[in-house]
């Protein structure tokens, strides 16, 4: 029997993927200035970035980077590469969000893996919401353990399913915001179902921490809940902080058996100390009153373009985060909702399977700080036309 070639599946996977409308296209981003940038050549509004807060840009941030006088991590952290701008960053982490501890890794989908492969084996349990980050997913898969899923925001299922599983340890998983969709997990009701079942609870707050919650504390601190409740929650730097990296917050030993044993932060080169230190003017601009004032921008940007949108009768999902979806369905409308919208100068890009359920292909529309009130105008005028209204 002839061995599979590769070049023959992975020609049957394109074609397949273009017959489907989900061929992936990567544009490049020649320039930004705000939220105006230019892609592949065309001046665009960007309203599908995750820079809520428009830190990536902001002065101080920027110039933290070009003064840290190291630019290269130059091994783990484990080995000579934790920097004093590593340290400070944890400890100023850990200090925002009122945790015991914080550990660095280079990304979220990293810590994401970190987290279930340390902590979890073949005798344990994770229980997931159906629409957690695929990173959630990858993690328990590589763990090993028993890996059940539960409905959308579903806190009766995640606890049908922990009954269903009393041997082993058991984590109970979910996303704070979801990526995809824009709302808020119910983590009051996820953190009661974790008691009763004696379950650790891990949030994966990156689209949440700098939006919500008091000083930007994120979703855990905005439904009242503290690292009591919540003994594990993932931070990244790649959002509202407008860098790139993560950290993993709460619990000292749990952090400490991370730092000991998780194989995507033992085994890879540390952040740079230059990165560290843009993070760290991030995090101080984020929790203060400057911070409060971008929120506030920001909150006031997302209403404006709801209020907007259901004057245009498009149908939006129930966000009140800066994810403001335009659900579609067919992944041919949402392509051609996109190319229509960029012809008229606006960057929104089409979601389609596998990254959200089949059926549910939507334009992801995110709103940042640094939108001015026109240009979100400017967007609803673009759907007006677009769409027929």
């Amino acid at each position: 029997m002839a061995r599979d070639s590769l070049l023959d599946r992975i020609g049957d996977a394109h074609a397949q993927r273009e017959a489907l409308h989900r061929q992936r296209t990567r544009r490049t981003v020649m320039r930004r200035e705000g939220v105006a940038c230019k892609v592949d050549g065309k001046a665009l509004l960007d309203f599908c970035s995750n820079d809520y807060l428009g830190l990536s840009q902001h002065p101080r941030v920027v110039a933290a980077m070009r003064e840290a006088a190291s630019a290269g991590g130059t091994a783990s952290h484990l080995v000579c590469g934790h920097h004093a701008q590593h340290e400070a960053l944890e400890q100023e982490l850990a200090d925002w969000l009122q945790a015991p501890r914080a550990l660095l890794f280079g990304s979220g989908y990293m810590a994401n893996l970190a987290v279930m492969q340390a902590l979890l084996g073949a005798r344990d349990v994770c229980v997931q919401d159906k629409l957690n980050h695929a990173s959630l997913i990858d993690g328990a898969r590589l763990a090993g353990c028993d890996f059940k899923r539960y409905p959308h925001g579903d806190a009766e299922g995640a606890a049908r399913q922990l009954a269903a599983h009393p041997d082993g340890a058991a984590l109970l998983a979910s996303d704070g915001v979801f990526s995809m969709d824009g709302d808020v997990a119910p983590l009051r009701a996820l953190a009661s179902v974790a008691r009763t079942h004696g379950a650790t609870l891990y949030i994966d707050d990156a689209h949440g921490v700098g939006v919500l919650g008091e000083a930007g504390r994120g979703s855990v601190d905005a439904a009242g809940l503290d690292a009591s409740d919540v003994p594990l929650r993932l931070v990244t730097f790649g959002k509202a902080l407008g860098g790139i990296g993560a950290a993993v917050v709460g619990d000292a030993a749990l952090i400490e058996h991370l730092l000991q044993t998780a194989r995507p932060g033992i085994y890879t080169t540390a952040l740079p100390p230059a990165q560290a230190a843009a993070t760290r003017s991030a995090l101080h601009i984020a929790r203060s009153d400057e911070g409060d004032a971008l929120r506030a921008r920001l909150h006031a940007n997302i209403a404006r373009f709801r209020e907007g949108a259901a004057r245009l009768g498009l149908k939006l999902m129930p966000s009140t985060t800066p994810i403001q979806p335009i659900l579609m369905g067919a992944d041919a409308d949402a392509l051609s909702l996109s190319r229509a919208l960029e012809e008229r100068g606006c960057w929104v890009v089409a979601i389609r399977p596998p990254t959200v359920p089949e059926g549910s292909a939507r334009l992801r529309v995110t709103l940042s700080a640094a939108h001015e009130a026109a240009q979100i105008d400017a967007l609803l005028e673009a759907l007006s036309g677009v769409v027929g209204i």
